[in-house]
């Protein structure tokens, strides 16, 4: 009788040490999938998630679209904000203020429109992103820096008009024709205020 009882225990223990494993594995599975889904999506992930989702030309061109988009965004937020810290000069501190702001918020709408339509999009700075804002912290002189800020500024909103321009006539979707041409107006902003510093900086 005592060593069935005794038995009878060790099947017990055994059974709950064994489920307490299982329970941790699971537990340990589960959490990785998490931390998988919570890190920031680089650029290239984001591209590759893309492929795996989209087969059909249009939706990659749409895919490629919106990545790109957020990547200038990253760019402008990143960019405006080192101006701010870099510049005393009152004309590139408020164009750097301008950007950052309306970047921010249009990097919000990117983020939405890519989540509604199953897009992936960068959630960290790209490497042109890294490699642009290393280049421009490493300028020691602030008129320099300012010329160059101002130069970047006026070149990059003439690509990213191009850009926004073709998708809001050919792009295959709507919502994205739609978002990219309520995008011009500010875009177009944009430049001006860029030129009209540039413009400054050229006669100092």
């Amino acid at each position: 009788m005592k060593t069935t009882i005794i038995k009878a225990s060790s099947v017990i223990f055994f059974s709950s040490l064994l489920f307490g494993l299982t329970s941790c594995e699971n537990k340990t599975e589960h959490s990785d999938i998490d931390d998988k889904h919570s890190e920031p999506k680089t650029e290239e992930v984001a591209k590759e998630q893309n492929d795996k989702k989209f087969t059909e030309s249009d939706d990659e061109k749409n895919a490629k679209f919106l990545v790109k988009a957020t990547e200038i965004n990253l760019e402008e937020i990143s960019l405006g904000k080192l101006a701010q810290q870099r510049t005393t000069n009152a004309d590139v501190k408020e164009l750097a203020k301008m950007m950052e702001k309306a970047h921010t918020k249009a990097l919000a709408d990117v983020k939405g429109l890519a989540a509604k339509k199953g897009i992936s999009v960068p959630t960290e700075d790209t490497e042109d992103v890294k490699n642009a804002y290393t280049k421009f912290s490493e300028k020691k002189d602030q008129k320099e820096f300012n010329k160059d800020y101002a130069d970047q500024m006026v070149d990059g909103h003439k690509k990213a008009i191009e850009l926004f321009e073709k998708q809001s006539t050919e792009s295959s979707d709507g919502d994205i024709r739609a978002w990219a041409a309520s995008m011009l107006p500010e875009l177009r902003t944009h430049l001006d205020h860029a030129v009209a510093v540039q413009n400054k900086l050229e006669k100092k």
